[in-house]
């Protein structure tokens, strides 16, 4: 469950009521805040009426009821079309939004520009782990903007579970790291699910080859540091794989790959970024080379 108790005076207003809306609602209502909700489709706040949640009738309302607005949807485009509404606009004037819907790092700078123009508090925020997550300590979320608002909102932020990290005054942070780890994991995931897909046309089931796949993802951890130290002390390391052995590993998967009929695109994506290093002179270094060979040349 989440954390403890809130004072009574504790008030917090949920809108968006999609799975992540309706969860972060439930865990407020849980450690005993007052919520209220509301969403553009009527009729998804599932149980939180029952629950004890104030099912606003409008977004102006909603907002009006609580110092602070916690809004999670699709993306900017989405929220845009809620919070500048004038409407909802005056009615935040004074108080604050954290915003933990997902996109892009200058979205987040320009709606807490936008913010700030109409004497609105501001926080930007990304959620990193799923839905069953919120309300449990397994929850990761981000903020990022002003400092003193953050330490205001963070005891009503707390009930929502998991760790919280305030990653600095620049509202786009938060947006940032989220759009590098999603890179790790779409990646990774399309990764995965290519490795199925070659292993099947094998003759190898998914579930044959899956735990050698969990064995290869139990090498990545301490790689990630190892990579990281590497890339910011500018070493790019290639002591015992240089990125002309990549280069020749990854030809091995898009030859399998297309010998099967599989498309091979990402493979080869990876395979060009590596070649386009050697080619500038860095053949004997390591992979973290290609963090400087990203440009579209």
């Amino acid at each position: 469950m989440s954390s403890s108790p809130q004072p009574a005076s504790a008030s917090v207003t949920v809108l968006g009521l999609g799975p992540m809306g309706r969860a972060l609602a439930g865990a407020f209502l849980d450690a005993g805040v007052r919520t209220t909700v509301w969403n553009r489709t009527p009729g998804r706040e599932g149980d939180l009426g029952a629950r004890g949640a104030v099912l606003a009738a409008s977004a102006e309302e909603a907002v009006a009821a609580s110092a602070l607005t916690v809004i999670c949807l699709v993306n900017y485009d989405a929220t845009d079309s809620v919070l500048r509404q004038p409407a909802v606009t005056d009615a935040l004037k004074g108080r604050t939004v954290v915003n933990l819907s997902a996109d892009v790092p200058e979205r987040a700078r320009d709606t807490g520009r936008w913010a700030a123009e109409h004497g609105i508090g501001y926080l930007d925020g990304a959620i990193m782990t799923p839905t069953p997550t919120i309300g449990t300590p397994a929850g990761v979320f981000l903020h990022s903007g002003p400092e003193p608002l953050y330490r205001e909102h963070r005891a009503v932020l707390d009930a929502l579970g998991g760790t919280h990290t305030h990653l600095g005054e620049d509202i786009g942070r938060a947006a940032a790291y989220d759009v590098a780890l999603l890179d790790i994991f779409w990646t990774s995931m399309t990764g995965y699910v290519h490795a199925l897909a070659v292993a099947r046309a094998e003759g190898i089931s998914a579930r044959e080859l899956a735990p050698f796949a969990q064995g290869i993802g139990a090498i990545l951890p301490p790689l990630f540091q190892e990579w990281a130290e590497d890339v910011d002390g500018g070493s790019y390391s290639g002591e015992g794989n240089p990125l002309t052995s990549a280069v020749s590993t990854m030809s091995h998967v898009v030859h399998a790959s297309e010998g099967h009929g599989i498309d091979a695109s990402v493979m080869r994506a990876a395979k060009a970024l590596a070649l386009r290093a050697v080619e500038r002179g860095h053949g004997a270094d390591g992979f973290t080379r290609v963090t400087q060979v990203m440009d579209r040349a």
